[in-house]
């Protein structure tokens, strides 16, 4: 079983607004948002082998917040990511080597909304899990989505993620309001 995971970038500034859109870094509050996620993410042993990381600086900047993991993984920054669409990130996905056993995509909605409630199928939407119900509300800043696979990458289609968990940046003590 392979592990997917996908991470939206955490919040981005706005204050600057002759700044090109990918060029938008983060602010303060996305800053504290993505650190808080990827000290998460090592308190739940959720360690990727590769991270495929839009080229974004909003998208860059999350993954340098989350810090380091023990092992270090596979990093590829990739433009193809940058607003890329839920078939665009299918494909990229698609494209992992079998040997990587857990994969995080730090990307943009709305492609990556659109691709976690692919993953999940329709079949898992309608039984009502409570990350299900919270998947379909949408897929906020600093959100990360947890699927199992199984078989190999190359045969990733709509439906064949199993959604474990949905964690969002509220649901962390530290950043609980």
């Amino acid at each position: 079983m392979h592990q997917l995971l996908l991470l939206r970038h955490a919040k981005s500034s706005w204050d600057d607004p002759k700044l090109p859109d990918h060029a938008r870094p983060l602010n303060a509050r996305g800053r504290h948002a993505a650190a808080a996620m990827g000290r998460e993410m090592r308190r739940l042993g959720l360690a990727p082998d590769v991270v495929l990381v839009s080229s974004a600086r909003r998208t860059l900047q999350t993954l340098e917040a989350l810090d380091q993991w023990d092992d270090t993984p596979l990093i590829e920054p990739m433009d193809s990511l940058y607003l890329a669409t839920s078939a665009q990130l299918m494909s990229v996905v698609r494209g992992v080597a079998e040997t990587a056993r857990s994969v995080l995509v730090i990307a943009h909605n709305p492609g990556l909304h659109e691709f976690a409630m692919a993953l999940a199928g329709a079949h898992a939407m309608a039984q009502d899990t409570p990350s299900a119900r919270r998947l379909a509300e949408g897929f906020p800043t600093a959100a990360l989505a947890e699927f199992g696979v199984a078989g190999p990458w190359w045969q990733l289609d709509a439906g064949g993620g199993r959604l474990l968990r949905l964690l969002l940046p509220r649901d962390l003590p530290e950043l609980a309001s």
